[in-house]
């Protein structure tokens, strides 16, 4: 018995220690939560859920059923001023409104991008997913070098020459469009743009040849789209990993990952092979990844599928949303559509080949693709990481804390846009005075989208070729709403019915 005794009262002994620590470390996190509400609370924001959680609760009602979270955003800036102190658990990010610290933030390369945000995205849920490519890449000076390297697979020449590709991918959207009309069947527009956009940036960028159009039971697009609501479940919920019940979502978020990788694997071992072979190269992005590894002494396989990754999805995926957006604003604007079509036939007449000089001339089709922009933009904002105090408003910020700057919740503000829900495309006339800092859906400065010219290129021709050639109407009873899937989509898929116009081309 004594013996017994002793034993139990020597294993109680780290049972005990252990729960004292735990005990300790709750007490100190605690502390350190209470330090950190001390530290910020001075700054203007909505009441939080819980001492603990913050207002975590209140975002995660605001992201259920197909809500938008920006909108929630909207309406604390709306209500609470230029400068809004949102907290969850330990952390504390700003949302700022304020047209002078927005050119600040993201004008000066002083501030990186928000390092709990890109680097998270890392990995999604265990797998690499961007890794260190061009979006997330935190390190300046590595993002730099990697940048002045991909930069000639955007020049204005080198995209001017890809406008015969584009044509040429957008001619088979037509030619669907053509077997809808005469079947006098409905044309999910979204659906289909997507195929299409996605055929362009795999043609002109990686050599692949996927012809979504005739062929998508491809897991491509499915591919994405789950990729990007992992992104946002990841980012968004720091418990949504807990629950049993997602378990099977984050499986197939994790296929969807590794399918996408494999495929830059294959794309990046068929490049090295016609290096090797001496064949002429393309000056895509591809070659430009090739080039990057090779810039940096090093053959890092995963580093150059980060950027196939980051370009096969960001090259397609945003620009599909903005012409979905815009067609879902045409279809209920006619008379904005009629003085859109009427530019299309001064401009383009019946070509059949829409050339790289044409676009400049469509300045409405630029005007309307911006409004779009302002009420839809794809990827709402961007976020910097503030190492040092400053001064926003009037107001002292902390350093060593996340601001998120939203095109979204200002470009819906009345303080920069009169009738803000309006869509007026006559905000971006040439003569029209311009945003000050609260419309950038490409972000802005030094980490602006290096993609920004190939996005509206590709846009121009995919607007003015379907105008060029037919009438549409967006078919009854659909929603008006925003999807949130990481980035903005229609809700309902923007289904048209469309009619062959009545002149030919050449």
């Amino acid at each position: 018995m004594v013996l017994w005794c002793a034993f139990t009262e020597w294993a109680g002994i780290p049972l005990l220690f252990t729960a004292l620590l735990l005990v300790i470390a709750c007490v100190m996190y605690c502390m350190y939560i209470h330090y950190i509400h001390l530290k910020y609370d001075h700054i203007p924001g909505p009441p939080r859920d819980s001492f603990l959680f913050g207002h975590l609760f209140t975002m995660l009602r605001a992201m259920s059923g197909d809500r938008v979270i920006h909108d929630k955003f909207l309406e604390w800036c709306e209500q609470y001023g230029p400068v809004v102190r949102i907290n969850s658990l330990h952390v504390v990010a700003l949302l700022v409104t304020s047209p002078e610290a927005t050119k600040e933030l993201l004008m000066s390369s002083k501030y990186p991008k928000d390092p709990f945000v890109y680097k998270r995205l890392f990995h999604l849920f265990g797998t690499r997913f961007l890794g260190s490519g061009l979006v997330t890449d935190a390190d300046h000076d590595h993002w730099y070098r990697q940048r002045r390297i991909m930069d000639p697979a955007f020049s204005s020449s080198y995209l001017r020459g890809l406008t015969s590709t584009f044509n040429e991918r957008v001619e088979l959207l037509m030619e669907k469009l053509e077997e809808k009309a005469e079947r006098q069947s409905p044309a999910p527009m979204h659906h289909m743009v997507n195929c299409v956009t996605l055929d362009i940036i795999a043609k002109v960028a990686f050599g692949l040849e996927l012809d979504l159009l005739n062929n998508d039971q491809l897991p491509f697009i499915n591919a994405i789209t789950m990729c990007l609501k992992g992104m946002v479940h990841y980012l968004r919920n720091p418990l949504f990993s807990l629950y049993p019940g997602n378990w099977r979502f984050i499986r197939e978020v994790k296929q969807a990952v590794e399918f996408l990788r494999k495929t830059g694997a294959e794309c990046i071992q068929e490049r090295k092979r016609a290096m090797e072979m001496g064949e002429d190269l393309p000056k895509d992005i591809l070659t430009q990844i090739l080039k990057c590894a090779e810039a940096e002494k090093e053959d890092d396989h995963e580093q150059m599928l980060d950027n196939f990754l980051t370009f096969f999805i960001a090259g397609q995926e945003t620009t599909a949303n903005q012409i979905a957006f815009t067609l879902m604003e045409l279809g209920r604007e006619p008379e904005i559509l009629a003085k859109l079509k009427k530019e299309v036939d001064d401009v383009i007449g019946s070509k059949g080949e829409i050339e790289y000089e044409d676009l400049g001339k469509l300045t409405y089709l630029s005007q309307v693709l911006k409004e779009s922009l302002r009420l839809y933009p794809p990827a709402p904002g961007t976020s910097r990481w503030v190492a040092e105090d400053m001064v926003i408003e009037g107001i002292h910020v902390p350093g060593n804390v996340a601001i998120f700057v939203s095109s979204y919740v200002t470009g819906r503000m009345e303080t920069f846009f009169k009738d803000p829900l309006r869509f007026d495309p006559e905000r971006f006339h040439p003569d029209a005075e311009k945003p000050y800092f609260c419309y950038f859906p490409f972000a802005l400065g030094p980490r602006s989208c290096l993609g920004q010219s190939f996005s509206q290129i590709e846009a121009k021709i995919v607007m003015a070729k379907l105008l060029q050639r037919f009438d549409f109407q967006l078919v009854p009873g659909q929603s008006f709403k925003i999807k949130d899937t990481g980035t903005l989509r229609p809700s309902t898929g923007v289904v048209c019915t469309v009619k062959s116009r009545s002149h030919g081309r050449d």
